[in-house]
Order: structure tokens, then C-alpha cells, then sequence
């Protein structure tokens, strides 16, 4: 259906779970024509910070004007508030939990969040465990139905944040990145991307191969795709998202070498 709304969910609720098709019931039924895409429910139980990278590394591929719900809520029923942000033509409903601070860093200037307070369009406003289903949805099918922003809620600008690592490029040519998500498949995702890349001083030929990796005690060369690490090995590459991702191919890499999110990874040239 061109032209319909498009909603995506990010939730921690697992892929058995029936959570994430009773929010999308609820969304049908106030939207009947809006189409809604999983971005995941694979989120580590209660990890804010994974959401949080997560969303702001993909929520880009999406078209304009998407409204993306995030659910990793371990305060749900607290005096946490709900909101809704607006950031780079993109829309994001969630818990006022940090699970939206990667985009607040991305959008520093041009962000614009709303505590949604507007009770009436929600499924029930006394709702203390699943409000995934009876706040968050609803208000995004409102939303997607043309509902405008500013009868949700007021502006707020004390929004709660975490924090979160950025690259850092040493005086002496070293760039300090973290693994931020482990996949299902044991790579190791980190917050370096292209952009970090860039500034570093490469070899002769400019290219990727002119990077090496240094991550526990291993220094590990660039690839250009997985298969090309066929020895075994942990490789690394700029995967799909543009981040830089370590691998072993067709094994598990954070297993193998016991590689855990948050875990320190340098990139030097030469």
C-alpha cells in the first residue's frame, strides 16, 4: 500500500514471546492500514544501552517520517514518563529510560521530545506492566493516523540520557572504540564507523587493508566479507550497518575468544 504509515518495534521481548503481536493487534485496530516492520525483539532483557545503539544505527534505513517504537522498559509502572521524540524526520515512542541517548548524540541540536501525558489515547492508563501494549502502541496509531504531536504532551528538555562511549582518536594514532552488541551469531559489534576510519592515517594504498585491529591481546587484519577469514581465525570488517564488526567465520567470535559488550577495541594504520 504506497503511501501507508510505516511503524517498526525494538522490543527485548524474545521471538517466542507473544508481546510483540498483541502490540501490533492493538496498532490494526486503531491503524487498519498502517504496515508495521521488526526492527528486532532480540534486545538483551532490560539492556538500555544495546536498544539505544540499536535503533540509532538503523532506524536511518527506514523511510521518513517512520514511527519507531522502542520497548526495553525495566521501570515500566514507575514514574518514569513515556515520550515521544522527533529527530532527523524520524519519530521514536519509548520509555524516558536513555534507551533513546544515541540519537540524543547523533541530534543534539535538532531533537525535539515530548512527555506524553494525553491519557485518552491510551488502551489503559493505569497500566503497570505492559505499557508496550496499553501506551506506546496506541499512541503511535494515533500518531500514524495524523494525530499531531503537540495534543500528546508538552516539550520537555530534561530527558534522561546515558552514557554512552565515542571513539576516541589518541595524539599517537591509536582509535579506542567499544563493542557495543554481540549478534546471534557471536560478532562482535563496535561504535567505530567509517567516519572514525577516515581519520586515521592508512597505508599506501588507502585502503581497508591497511588497518589492523587489536582486541584481547589479538591484532587482527581487515576484511572485505566473511568468507575471506575461512582459517578460522577472528577477522574483522565493516558490516552491513557500517560499523567496524569482529567475526570468526561460521564460528562465534565473542565465544571463541571471550569477547563481551563494553570490551575495549583499538584500530591503528600500517
Amino acid at each position: 500500500m504506497p503511501g501507508s504509515p510505516v511503524i517498526s518495534l525494538t522490543t527485548d521481548f524474545g521471538s517466542e514471546d507473544p508481546f510483540a503481536g498483541v502490540m501490533k493487534g492493538v496498532i490494526l485496530t486503531i491503524n487498519p492500514v498502517v504496515r508495521i516492520v521488526d526492527i528486532t525483539h532480540g534486545i538483551h532483557p532490560h539492556d538500555i544501552k544495546e536498544a539505544a545503539y540499536t535503533v540509532g544505527m538503523n532506524y536511518r534505513y527506514f523511510p521518513l517520517n517512520t514511527i519507531h517504537i522502542v520497548v526495553v522498559d525495566p521501570g515500566v509502572g514507575s514514574g518514569r514518563r513515556p515520550l515521544i521524540v522527533s529527530a532527523d524526520h524520524h519519530f521514536f515512542i519509548g520509555p524516558d529510560n536513555g534507551v533513546f541517548s544515541y540519537l540524543y548524540q547523533m541530534h543534539r541540536e535538532s531533537a525535539h521530545v515530548t512527555h506524553i501525558t494525553a491519557a485518552h489515547y491510551f488502551l489503559s492508563a493505569e497500566s503497570a506492566t505492559f505499557q508496550g501494549r496499553d501506551v506506546f502502541a496506541p499512541v503511535a496509531a494515533w500518531f500514524s493516523r495524523g494525530v499531531e504531536i503537540s495534543k500528546f504532551g508538552d516539550p520537555v528538555d530534561d530527558y534522561v540520557t546515558i552514557p554512552l562511549s565515542v571513539p576516541v582518536l589518541s595524539s599517537g594514532g591509536v582509535l579506542t572504540g567499544e563493542v557495543v552488541h554481540i549478534d546471534r551469531f557471536g560478532n562482535a559489534i563496535t561504535n567505530i564507523t567509517p567516519k572514525e576510519l577516515g581519520q586515521l592515517r592508512c597505508s599506501d594504498t588507502g585502503g581497508k587493508e591497511g588497518l589492523r585491529v587489536r582486541v584481547k591481546g589479538s591484532t587482527v587484519a581487515m576484511k572485505e566479507f566473511y568468507e575471506q577469514g575461512g582459517d578460522g581465525g577472528l577477522h574483522a570488517l565493516m558490516n552491513s550497518s557500517g560499523c567496524l564488526e569482529l567475526f570468526v567465520f561460521q564460528g562465534n567470535a565473542s565465544g571463541t575468544f571471550h569477547i563481551a559488550t563494553g570490551d575495549q577495541v583499538e584500530v591503528v594504520a600500517g
